[in-house]
């Protein structure tokens, strides 16, 4: 059986990200907040396995970086992204 819930004192940021969240869904803000409890909440524990195992399989179809680590961190010492 559905309850309801009242929240107080949301955020004026996450207040605006969810309200473009429910316009860029087509959802009502309510649909939306509830979207996203039960994406946060109810994400079944195998799910980050998945996640983790699919971006391995994507990094490894990736070609060879282009630079070495240490030119990396070199480049970050010089102030370069």
């Amino acid at each position: 059986m559905p309850t309801t819930l009242t929240l107080k004192n949301i955020p004026d940021a996450v207040y605006q990200r969810l309200k473009a969240s429910a316009e860029i869904n087509r959802r009502s803000l309510n649909s939306e907040a509830i979207v996203r409890l039960e994406a946060a909440l109810l994400a079944a524990p195998g799910d980050a396995r998945r996640r983790i195992a699919r971006a391995r399989a994507v990094r490894a179809g990736l070609s060879p970086a282009r630079f070495a680590p240490e030119d990396i961190a070199e480049l970050k010492r010089q102030g370069r992204p």
